[in-house]
């Protein structure tokens, strides 16, 4: 199994970036989500989409400005992120969740992981 993540970058403040998520060698999971991690701060939990059902989700941070998106053919995830703020300035992963659970906002409940992007928001 291998995620691969893409697009980040320096980016100037309320400006966009789109970040995408390559999978490979899955293809059935329970999510597929993204988190974050800036310098001196825990992982972040930003969106996930449930697979099955297609419901998307958000943490309060980025609701309103993100948006995650999946394609299924191609077996990849997207993370348009809109109106970025140097808050956003962190390394973002996607990960996948294989399994059934009530908390998929939990980082540390999934289990495979790419390794990253890095997106630095300043003037």
């Amino acid at each position: 199994v291998q995620l691969v993540e893409s697009g980040g970058g320096s980016v100037q403040p309320g400006r966009s970036q789109k970040l995408s998520c390559v999978v490979s060698g899955i293809s059935d999971y329970y999510s597929i989500g993204w988190f974050r991690h800036a310098p001196g701060k825990e992982h972040e939990y930003v969106s996930y989409i449930l697979t099955n059902l297609g419901w998307d989700f958000y943490s309060d941070a980025v609701q309103g400005r993100f948006t995650i998106s999946r394609n299924t053919a191609k077996n990849e995830v997207y993370l348009q992120m809109n109106s970025l703020t140097p808050g956003d300035t962190a390394d973002y992963f996607c990960a996948i969740r294989e399994r059934p659970t009530t908390t998929p906002e939990i980082y540390s409940l999934y289990t495979k992981w790419g390794r990253g992007t890095q997106v630095t928001v300043s003037s």
